[in-house]
């Protein structure tokens, strides 16, 4: 039997204890804060960032969204992530993407404070992810978000061998990172890596985010493997699905998460929970 990772249900758990510790820091006066700026009016984008406002509200934070016209230039959107660098109220920052093509999105990313860089793709923080430096800082969230997954199910990545498909800085490259700190061998593989599907057979835990639907079938997955799916396609039917077939990895993959109900909530999640440490380091001055 394959046993489903419930995204949904360990994103609960971790919501819950986020509400908690809003909770506290409001009691010593302190109001975790989050901005999300989004430029344009990309219909998924906009989804997703109500999505993100609402769960802040819900959670008690204060919570801003800050929508600008896809005509915003580059000196335009880099002067309101200074104001909210110096604004006390926030914590966290994040700016969706995708931008329009006059907004060069590295200058954006470097452009907000390394301390409240709540998705954790600021050059600064990657490198101290990938170096695995001592101390607080934020981490992609998506998989920050795995890793809990992982260990609500009891699935160390100590030993094991891990690949990774996909080497985005949203997903590929930390997670490898993650995976390497906890002990784990891993290979990061993409489009041009030869044997593809042979080398996504070695894997024990398998991550896969290419954004290309059931790329991966029953028969690149390795018996008794972890698989997560952090894809989110449409097949030819438009009905919603992942990277991985997940009804060919059934008896196959030893534990898999769904899509929708995986991945996706932990994200959110963590988004919520990284916002909230934010604000408590902030308060000891980290």
């Amino acid at each position: 039997m394959t046993t489903l990772i419930d995204g949904k249900a360990v994103a609960k758990k971790v919501n819950q204890a986020t509400q908690v510790e809003v909770a506290k820091l409001v009691e010593q006066g302190i109001q975790p804060g989050i901005v999300v700026i989004i430029v344009g009016a990309d219909p998924a984008s906009q989804i997703y960032v109500r999505n993100k406002n609402r769960k802040a509200e819900k959670l008690g934070m204060h919570s801003i969204v800050r929508e600008l016209p896809d005509t915003t230039t580059q000196a335009e959107l880099l002067s309101i992530i200074a104001e909210y660098n110096v604004d006390p109220s926030i914590h966290g920052i994040l700016v969706q993407s995708p931008l329009p093509k006059q907004i060069n999105e590295p200058l954006v990313t470097m452009a907000i404070d390394p301390k409240k860089d709540v998705d954790g793709f600021h050059p600064t923080n990657i490198g101290k992810l990938l170096t695995n430096y001592p101390g607080n800082y934020p981490v992609a969230n998506t998989p920050r978000g795995i890793m809990t997954m992982l260990a609500a199910y009891d699935i160390d990545p100590a030993g094991k061998t891990a690949v990774v498909i996909g080497r985005s800085t949203i997903v590929g490259k930390p997670m490898a990172a993650l995976l390497t700190n906890a002990n784990a061998t891993v290979t990061i593989a993409h489009s041009r890596t030869k044997e593809l599907k042979a080398v996504a057979r070695t894997a024990d835990i398998l991550v896969v985010a290419t954004g290309i639907a059931h790329l991966i079938t029953g028969d690149d997955i390795k018996p008794g493997a972890t698989v997560i799916d952090v894809g989110m396609d449409r097949d030819a039917a438009g009905k919603l699905v992942g990277d991985v077939d997940f009804d060919a990895a059934q008896g196959i993959a030893g534990a898999i998460t769904p899509v929708p109900g995986g991945v996706g909530p932990m994200t959110i999640a963590t988004l919520m929970q990284t916002t909230v440490e934010l604000a408590k380091w902030s308060d000891l001055g980290e």
